[in-house]
């Protein structure tokens, strides 16, 4: 009996269409969540509160105009914007299109801002005033630059095109049907890196990797689709996407602070109902400081993280003591790994910086290349679904990064020393570059900076090695008092003194307004060892 023609078709593989290879894509879950509840709120910033509907419509104008003017895969484009909606709108509009968004530092000079542009070979740049006017004269640094490129936000300069103008093309007032496609393998954007061992590097991160992040993040922090989260730090910083990505994935709110204040954390959390939110060790430091605290509710508070650098011991007991057992800590890089110290572990764990997050797996390895075992100090290097595809154009320095395992799969050098035991915890001890060796002695600031913090006139401290002439190197303190403090640097050195072991005692002490940091609030030590081995006509 001959079979009808679509159960013959439905019986041949060879005859039936194939499927699509399919992945979660960020831009196409947020279409649906403005489609499924297009008034409910998205992002919020300051005065402006825009709803799914108008914020996926935002996006769709931004990835559009972008389209028409020949940008999609292959593209760099860099943003210069500070914390708005619009610039999460600009954004995920330039993915959207399938270009590469390259979002930059507040904290570069002009001349520093132009590298960056052409170190990552950006076409196209969207710019608001301080950013636009920093970059100044350096824009003609920017030879890649497409003439028509560059688009000023929330202001007119002569040679730029207005950011109106830019999305009044016919094909950007269409915000329903996109006109690019981006795919898993994609760039989704360029991350550049702090700087805190040298000159930055592109870190590139596709769709299938962000999506991973939006993942882990949210399962980790227990964000769901009525999670409020608060960002406190940029949002061109890496570590601000910790929490507003999940809560943007998941189709909840993310509220946005146009800079940080104390004050106004406490007052945002307890008006906006905050449930995740996510500060770094200086932040923790001020909001704890702030005279009115307790006057604050902070009870819609299900998850704090903290990332950036570990927080000290201290201060790690006065959090959880102030706002509850509600704090995770995060320890990773960007270039590929994380673990997750979660609220219930901190009893039995409370020196640890947690294990892997889902997806992730480390390994401790000694200076050839070799796995350590449980309980012995080394390299930490890490691998998962979230490593990174590369370093921008820089295939040698991206190569001196991997470690392979038995299995062949590379790992990421993080050139911070740690252990792990038996139950998969990590212990970091210190990064590797920051390690003072002293009359052959190692000696690891963080141990140092536990004790100095202790005191009740220190509010911040940092400790570097700078150079001796009997011992190589010897041990200096640099502190932040709190206000109202009078402790001299004798008195201080003293107490400190009585509490470290020989080798780890202070030689020098001195008193600091601020320290250098990135924009994740981590101290450039770089910078604040450089002026004394320059002196002693040494080199780090």
């Amino acid at each position: 009996m001959r079979l009808p023609a679509s159960l013959r078709t439905m019986t041949n593989p060879a005859a039936m269409v194939a499927l699509d290879d399919t992945s979660v894509l960020i831009p196409d879950v947020f279409e649906v969540h403005a489609r499924t509840q297009p008034d409910k709120e998205a992002v919020v910033c300051g005065a402006v509160r825009r709803c799914w509907g108008e914020f996926n419509a935002n996006i769709n104008r931004v990835a559009n105009a972008l389209a028409q003017q020949g940008i999609g895969p292959g593209c760099q484009v860099a943003v210069l914007m500070g914390n708005a909606v619009e610039m999460l709108e600009v954004v995920f509009g330039i993915v959207k299109a399938g270009a590469c968004v390259v979002p930059l530092s507040g904290l570069l000079t002009g001349e520093q801002l132009a590298t960056l542009i052409d170190d990552s070979d950006a076409v196209m740049l969207f710019a608001t005033p301080d950013f636009s006017a920093r970059l100044g004269e350096h824009r003609a640094d920017c030879p890649k630059l497409r003439p028509d490129g560059c688009i000023s936000v929330f202001h007119t300069l002569p040679g730029w095109q207005p950011f109106e103008t830019f999305l009044a093309h016919p094909s950007s007032r269409d915000t329903q049907t996109p006109l690019a496609n981006c795919h898993a393998s994609l760039p989704f954007n360029i991350i550049y890196s702090s700087g805190t061992t040298g000159l930055p590097k592109g870190i590139v991160q596709t769709h299938r990797v962000r999506t991973h992040w939006a993942m882990f993040t949210a399962l980790e922090q227990g964000f769901n689709e009525h999670s409020r989260a608060l960002t406190t730090t940029a949002l061109y910083s890496n570590g601000t996407w910790l929490v507003m990505l999940p809560a943007l994935f998941l189709g909840g709110t993310c509220v946005v602070m146009p800079a940080f204040d104390p004050g106004e954390f406490l007052a945002t959390v307890q008006r906006e109902r905050i449930s995740h939110s996510f500060m770094v060790p200086a932040q923790f430091l001020m909001v704890l400081s702030h005279p009115g605290f307790d006057g604050f509710d902070t009870s819609s508070l299900h998850n704090l993280l903290c990332a950036g650098s570990p927080l000290r011991r201290d201060t790690k007991r006065e959090v959880l003591r102030r706002f509850g057992n509600k704090l995770t800590e995060l320890y990773g890089f960007s270039e590929g790994f994380a673990a997750m110290l979660k609220p219930h572990q901190h009893a039995e764990r409370f020196d640890s910086v947690g294990r892997p997050a889902l997806g992730f797996e480390a390994r401790i390895l000694d200076d050839a290349g070799n796995v350590l075992p449980p309980g012995e100090l080394g390299e930490i290097a890490g691998y998962g679904a979230g490593i990174m595809s590369g370093y921008h154009r820089r295939p040698e320095q991206t190569a001196a990064l991997v470690w392979r395992d038995e299995r062949g799969r590379s790992f990421i050098r993080s050139g911070d020393l740690g252990r792990v035991d038996a139950q998969g915890f990590i212990t970091l001890v210190d990064r590797k570059k920051d390690m003072i060796i002293s009359g052959g002695f190692n000696v690891f600031p963080t141990d140092i900076e536990a004790v100095v913090g202790q005191h009740q006139d220190v509010l911040d401290v940092t400790v570097i090695g700078i150079p001796h002439d009997k011992w190589g190197e010897t041990v200096l303190a640099l502190v932040i008092r709190r206000p109202a403090a009078t402790t001299d640097v004798e008195v201080l050195m003293a107490w400190a003194n009585q509490r470290l072991a020989r080798h780890q005692r202070l030689s020098t002490l001195e008193f600091r307004d601020d320290f250098p940091r990135n924009a994740l609030g981590k101290v450039l030590k770089r910078l604040l060892r450089e002026p004394y081995w320059a002196a002693a006509g040494r080199v780090m």
